[in-house]
């Protein structure tokens, strides 16, 4: 049957009004990324708010949960940063003293010797390691340059959690306000669906620091054996990095590499880095896949390719979701298979009344 004019102007408007939409979603895609972060965060936190909740009123447990939040990077910055600081300031204070040490052995082999006589590298290492001290001030410098982009960071921060907290504190009553405009029969499924996703999320959360705390311990083990001082700021600087996914754990082996370098050259780091490519597939393909199957109850498979999947679309915060996010589709698909099944079929003849 041909289209009328009416069906046209209807599926042009259809077409246009999705567009027009898209549009307003893709211009609006940063607060909506903080919207999103905000709920991921808020689903987290929402255990230990609703145990304090049953002790105290709901605003007080939630300025507590947030002031326990703030002082976990406190306490890991005050552990690794005086190391970091000072071990810097050793390095420039002995750069001069390494170049020189460079330079003796280059005098010591002949074909660097022959290429010491060309180049002079030697002469120009020490030159490099006197101007080191004062480059400090240039670094301070190129940090204030780039004060700005903290500060944009810090106010998006400030804001996700903001929004993250007027979640949690009107969040239950939002949900049971939406779930009562439904009839019975799906408030109950809503209900329960609701509930096992918040609990998915939490798990997720729980799994992860699981899998920090393993990668951080094994790790303080390795430079305990190999030697590596500063170990302790250094596995606690592993397990925060391990919550990043994908390039965490690889800039922290990296960090730790660099130390390796200036204490047991080359025997610690070769050591050092057959370690960290060793653990890291032996995490990605099989800690992070156990540990988070178990707590969001998703087959290994797909949470790996979840994350495979979310990092290539979204880059890291794509393979950070992407496994409540899994869960969350399948709890969903879940209730809406098992309804489907409860319901009696179409051409049913319903029983005749007693």
């Amino acid at each position: 049957m041909p289209w009328s004019v009416t069906d046209v102007l209807r599926a042009t408007l259809t077409i246009a009004g999705a567009v027009f939409a898209l549009y307003i979603i893709y211009l609006l895609r940063k607060p909506i990324t903080w919207l999103v972060i905000a709920a991921f965060i808020a689903l987290a936190l929402s255990p230990p708010v609703n145990f304090l909740d049953r002790r105290m009123r709901r605003g007080f447990a939630i300025a507590i949960v947030y002031f326990g939040l703030l002082l976990v990077p406190i306490g890991i910055g005050a552990l690794v940063v005086p190391p970091v600081v000072s071990q810097t300031r050793s390095f420039v204070d002995h750069a001069p003293g390494y170049a020189r040490d460079v330079q003796n052995y280059i005098e010591r082999n002949r074909t660097l010797r022959t290429l010491q006589k060309k180049y002079d590298i030697g002469g120009q290492l020490q030159k490099k390691a006197a101007q080191l001290s004062g480059k400090v001030g240039s670094v301070a410098t190129v940090l204030g340059d780039i004060g700005l982009g903290l500060v944009n960071s810090v106010f998006a921060l400030v804001t996700i959690l903001i929004l993250a907290a007027f979640m949690l504190g009107s969040g239950p009553r939002w949900r049971e306000s939406l779930i009562g405009q439904l009839p019975d029969h799906h408030a109950a499924r809503w209900q329960t669906a609701t509930d096992e996703i918040a609990k998915a999320v939490a798990n997720y959360v729980g799994g992860a620091l699981a899998q920090a705390v393993i990668a951080g311990v094994s790790s303080y083990i390795v430079m305990l054996i190999l030697g590596i001082p500063f170990r302790g700021a250094l596995a606690v600087l592993i397990g925060v990095f391990d919550l990043i996914p994908l390039v965490g754990a690889t800039i922290a082996a990296v960090l730790v590499g660099i130390v390796t370098v200036f204490v047991g050259f080359p025997a610690t780091t070769i050591a050092w880095v057959i370690w960290s490519i060793f653990y890291q597939q032996i995490e990605n393909n099989l800690i992070q896949p156990r540990i988070q199957s178990r707590a969001v109850d998703v087959q290994p498979f797909i949470v790996l390719v979840a994350v495979l999947f979310g990092s290539t679309l979204f880059g890291i915060l794509g393979a950070l979701l992407a496994v409540p996010l899994a869960a969350t589709i399948q709890i969903i698909v879940r209730e809406v298979l098992r309804y489907r099944r409860e319901q009696p079929p179409s051409n049913a003849v319903p029983e005749p009344a007693a």
